[in-house]
């Protein structure tokens, strides 16, 4: 899971040290994945974590399906992947490392450092970048993974989609797990473990460890056709499994960035190349 915003403008060329050692964008825009209670959670591979609003309000996240395989629920959303994959936020890996089992060229990007470290461990090929960062491959990806709430991201699913599609080959797929109720909300929210309650929480020390408030989002399925319609997607899938919901789009017929065609208009036939995107 990742939250970086998405910046005011072009981002400039990644350093070549970033997705290695941390130090690049991705490391410097976003703290709040790489904060304690996040790490800690991945590490000891369980919960409690949640997203806590400043209301108190808390969404919980699932923790232990994450550190673990890949369930019938992931897989009836891999199994629908088409060409290289690039699981946006992925966590500790356990997409990336069945896609791999299923014959994919993947790759997972995701800011926090522990969940890199994780998907590397699993043999999955990994990098720490936001999907707002310049990335390998741009405009020749077959699928986008925005699973586990990831359309979240940024707080503006809208930004997220256009950001999507400049990351797709033409006609590429986008699959993305919805909220299981109708809501469309956007929120700023903090990490917590829950320990202590909401007092604990205010505490300074508390929101030192969680990091800065980030913005983030709640998106169910007719709110997400909603923003892709507008954004010219078309609809290819719709389903539920284990009482999560998926939708699948197709990425929109329209003219890229100036940045993206200035990277891919040599090579927009060409797959990614994901084993040099692995450390050396």
């Amino acid at each position: 899971m990742s939250t970086t915003v998405p910046p005011s403008g072009l981002a400039a060329p990644a350093p070549a040290e970033s997705a290695e050692t941390g130090t690049g964008p991705a490391a410097t825009r976003t703290t709040s994945w790489g904060a304690d209670p996040y790490a800690n959670a991945l590490r000891t591979g369980r919960g409690p974590l949640f997203l806590r609003r400043s209301d108190g309000w808390l969404l919980p996240l699932d923790v232990e399906r994450w550190c673990s395989d890949a369930g019938s629920a992931d897989l009836s959303a891999l199994h629908r992947c088409e060409g290289p994959v690039l699981d946006i936020g992925c966590g500790p890996g356990r997409l990336v490392a069945e896609l791999a089992s299923l014959g994919h060229r993947a790759l997972g990007i995701d800011v926090s450092e522990t969940a890199v470290a994780r998907t590397r461990g699993l043999g999955g090929a990994a990098l720490l970048r936001s999907v707002f960062d310049p990335l390998p491959g741009e405009g020749r990806w077959g699928t986008l993974l925005l699973l586990d709430g990831n359309i979240g991201i940024g707080g503006d699913p809208a930004a997220l989609l256009d950001r999507a599609a400049d990351l797709l080959a033409v006609g590429g797929l986008l699959i993305a797990e919805t909220a299981p109720v109708d809501v469309d909300e956007r929120v700023r929210v903090r990490l917590d473990d829950g320990r202590g309650g909401p007092e604990a929480s205010a505490a300074p020390a508390a929101r030192e460890a969680a990091g800065e408030p980030f913005p983030w989002a709640r998106i169910g399925t007719p709110a997400l056709l909603r923003h892709a319609g507008a954004g010219g997607w078309r609809t290819a899938d719709q389903w539920g499994a284990e009482g999560r919901t998926f939708v699948s789009l197709r990425r929109p017929v329209r003219e890229r960035s100036a940045r993206t065609s200035s990277q891919s208009a040599e090579s927009a036939k060409s797959t990614p190349e994901i084993s040099s995107q692995l450390p050396k």
